[in-house]
């Protein structure tokens, strides 16, 4: 939380991402692209396919949480209390925490620059459909401008797939040419970064080659280490036997 929500460290890499962000979606506007960067059904990682544009109007997707809106209110409470997530709480937060929630960094400028620049803004977020409402006052709320339920904005409940995003992703590539999409899970790109594999392999996933160069040139990730799917994996995941360093201290004790 001090690295999220208090460092310069993440204003800066925020606003970083944003600005790359707003000048690859220039770039892709003038070359009009001939596929989005939405997979194709049955695209697997190591051997992706793209949704064809077409000459369908230009959009660029987004997740909500911790993508363009920081949640600061709600992690208050949490710090405060010291109480872990619970869905009675979140769904309380999305019903009355507008007021505590801001833009994060150089999203609220990015997001003014892609309009003018006649792309639209699609949000694709695991918030409540029970809770659309409030969702787009706290959109509204945090400078990021208005969203439509059903037209620029989607939620968990709008399908059957819960908080998996492809469903919702698909119905969106098929109206726009999705030339960008941001989000702080990989979740946020596709929902086969998680289909259960081992932590070090969903981490060698993102590196292969069919899919690294896709980041930073249509897929675009913002740093979160409060929550969510990055936060898994026991001491063997994290530290491979070959990486293993033992320092003065251990070493005299043997």
């Amino acid at each position: 939380m001090q690295y999220l929500y208090g460092s310069g460290e993440a204003a800066a890499l925020s606003t970083q991402v944003w600005q790359v962000l707003t000048a690859y979606v220039a770039a892709a506007v003038k070359a009009r692209p001939k596929d989005s960067v939405v997979l194709a059904a049955g695209a697997a990682l190591d051997a992706p396919r793209f949704v064809p544009c077409g000459d369908k109007p230009f959009a660029a997707l987004f997740d909500v949480d911790e993508t363009v809106m920081l949640n600061t209110g709600y992690e208050y409470d949490g710090a405060r209390t010291g109480n872990g997530f619970d869905a009675a709480g979140w769904d309380a937060w999305e019903q009355t925490g507008e007021g505590a929630v801001g833009p994060v960094p150089g999203a609220d400028r990015a997001l003014g620059e892609l309009r003018r620049l006649g792309v639209t803004v699609v949000f694709n977020t695991n918030r409540s459909a029970a809770n659309v409402e409030a969702t787009v006052r706290a959109i509204r709320a945090a400078g990021l401008g208005d969203a439509v339920h059903g037209e620029t904005l989607f939620l968990s409940g709008d399908d059957a797939m819960g908080s998996r995003k492809d469903g919702r992703r698909a119905t969106i590539a098929a109206r726009y040419c999705v030339i960008a999409m941001a989000g702080d899970q990989l979740g946020d790109f596709s929902d086969l970064f998680n289909a259960g594999q081992p932590v070090p392999a969903r981490r060698a996933a993102t590196t292969q080659d069919a899919v690294a160069g896709l980041w930073g040139r249509g897929w675009f990730v913002l740093p979160n280490p409060v929550y969510g799917s990055a936060l898994k994996g026991g001491f063997d995941d994290v530290f491979p036997l070959d990486k293993r360093w033992a320092g003065p201290a251990a070493r005299e004790k043997n």
